[in-house]
């Protein structure tokens, strides 16, 4: 009993002496709770995959009665902000430079065409350097064009007249994000990014610290177990982890009208796992390495793989067969999924329990190992 009092003593002395180190230094805890609530605001804002107001040039060589209604309607719609050119020639020197990314050119007997009732045609050039705004932009002018023929065929029919092809109507119905918001499918992706970034680094550079001012010398002289000396360096991070996650639901809700749906201490319980598993990182990276830019730079060898396979941008449906498998050693991953499930639809530990489960067995995985290079280490 005396032994086990000891040993919580120590612990308790060891994460009094890591806080009280951070919170000694401006510069550790402006990077652990004022960077994060930055990058947040900023990504933010700035990841945005909605398609409106694209810078739109429109070549008219028909100039009839038609085309100008067809162009007229095309500026109506904030999708497109219409800028006329006169030859496609101009059209194509736009899309090079940058300064549009969709030409629509309208041919010579567009409108004689659909005085005829014949099928008329439109060109429509778009920059398909980018290929998501690409798709959107082919879409978003194919559903108009869609729309302008609808309403030609409607303006022949005589007065009070039915249209005589059967209709079908939709009544869709948007759940859990009705104005298609892009920021409220991104801004959870990216606190997981932000914390996966924070813990890891400073864990690994925490570490190396310790190597290289050589206080972790002094700490082996102590009758100090290597795996309590390794909780009580990661308790305190682990509490920065979770106050960067209140903060990060306090920006995500407040600045971006995220919704909280969802469980707010089954949300704090799935961080929690999340940040065994960051943590757990950090301290590989941290035992690997010998001097913190070492550890900078391994930690980010592993962030930027975590961050392209995590989901939050590209589908891993969407990735190609020999990359999915990959994505199953990601936490990032299952994090990004549980924070979408509990924040937007709701989600309770039931619905969540399947990736729970994976992240916690891969938190327990690479905490193994971090015990195993820690021991080492010290060894």
């Amino acid at each position: 009993m005396k032994a086990r009092a000891t040993v919580f003593a120590t612990l308790f002395a060891l994460i009094r002496k890591e806080l009280l180190q951070a919170f000694r230094d401006p510069r550790m805890m402006a990077v652990v709770l004022g960077i994060p609530v930055l990058q947040l605001t900023v990504l933010g804002f700035a990841a945005n995959l909605e398609f409106n107001r694209a810078d739109t040039i429109v070549v008219d060589d028909d100039r009839s009665r038609e085309s100008r209604a067809f162009v007229d309607g095309l500026a109506a719609d904030r999708t497109f902000v219409v800028h006329a050119a006169a030859t496609v020639g101009e059209a194509m020197d736009a899309l090079r430079s940058i300064t549009a990314s969709v030409a629509v050119v309208v041919p010579r007997n567009y409108g004689r065409d659909l005085q005829a009732g014949d099928a008329a045609t439109v060109q429509v050039l778009v920059d398909g350097s980018d290929p998501v705004r690409s798709v959107a932009a082919s879409a978003a002018v194919e559903s108009y064009a869609q729309l302008a023929s609808v309403q030609v065929a409607l303006s022949r029919l005589p007065p009070g007249a039915a249209p005589a092809v059967a209709r079908v109507s939709l009544e869709p119905r948007l759940l859990y994000n009705p104005s298609l918001k892009s920021r409220i499918f991104i801004v959870p992706g990216t606190g997981a990014s932000i914390l996966l970034i924070v813990t890891t680094i400073i864990t690994a550079m925490g570490l190396a610290r310790e190597r290289e001012v050589g206080t972790m010398e002094q700490l082996l002289v102590t009758p100090i177990r290597p795996l309590v000396l390794m909780i009580g360096k990661t308790v305190p991070y682990a509490l920065f982890g979770l106050i960067d996650q209140a903060l990060i639901l306090v920006v995500g809700t407040f600045v971006f009208d995220v919704p909280l749906r969802g469980s707010i201490p089954l949300l704090f319980f799935a961080a929690l796992v999340y940040l065994v598993s960051t943590l757990g990182l950090g301290l590989v990276v941290g035992t690997l390495a010998r001097t913190q830019q070492q550890a900078l730079m391994g930690a980010f060898f592993i962030i930027i793989p975590a961050f392209l396979l995590s989901g939050m941008m590209t589908p891993i449906e969407a990735m190609p067969g020999w990359v999915q498998p990959i994505t199953w050693l990601n936490p990032v991953c299952y994090y990004i999924e549980i924070l979408r499930s509990i924040l937007l639809r709701g989600a309770t530990l039931a619905d969540i329990a399947a990736p729970l489960q994976r992240l916690a067995m891969l938190a327990v995985g690479l905490m193994a190992v971090a015990v195993v290079r820690f021991r080492r280490t010290l060894a």
